[in-house]
């Protein structure tokens, strides 16, 4: 079981027959009245999110995130193929569970594969990626000093936004949580 007021962000809990991981969360102590903890929650299964207050008494059930590390194969009309690096089975995932996530993750990568009881809700891509860019427009010499961003395309087809500086066919680290620039590899 867990207390309300011992939300973190990440904690995922039971409440109402749904799963819901906390996105944000706030202890608020008016000058009258009880205290309480406002939240914003998402739903694991169907990503919706809601927000939602609890009495910093209030206990529920905790619930287990099963998290795997399996390579993503390849994608094959809306399912995407992943394989247990231990057992070599292969795992085919329906693209709505999958969402957006893999849009930064070459083939053969490693990825988390997120589960509660064997229902499969999500992927956690790798931190970090390293990826070429294969398409943007070239930068000015000297027009740096401002810190403007260009978009460009790597390898996996997303765009994201990068520095003047960076030409087609550099290889570039990127945030998956953020989708940002963080340098030159």
């Amino acid at each position: 079981m867990i207390v309300a007021g011992d939300f973190r962000n990440g904690v995922t809990f039971e409440l109402d027959g749904n799963i819901f991981q906390i996105v944000e969360f706030q202890h608020v102590k008016p000058g009258k009245g009880a205290a309480f903890v406002r939240t914003k929650l998402k739903n694991i299964v169907t990503g919706a999110t809601v927000e939602r207050t609890f009495n910093p008494s209030d206990k529920m059930p905790k619930a287990h995130i099963e998290r795997k590390d399996m390579q993503y194969l390849y994608n094959d009309g809306d399912l995407y193929y992943f394989m247990d690096v231990e057992t070599f089975e292969q795992l085919p995932i329906n693209a709505k569970a999958i969402g957006d996530s893999l849009k930064l993750v070459k083939e053969n990568e490693v990825v988390k594969i997120l589960s509660h009881k064997g229902n499969v809700f999500g992927i956690e891509p790798p931190t970090f990626v390293e990826l070429e860019i294969i398409e943007t427009e070239p930068g000015f010499k000297g027009d740096t000093a401002t810190g403007a961003t260009k978009p460009a395309t790597v390898e996996t087809g997303a765009v994201i936004k990068v520095p003047l500086f960076v030409n087609q066919g550099d290889r570039i680290r990127i945030d998956t949580r953020t989708g940002e620039y963080m340098e030159r590899a």
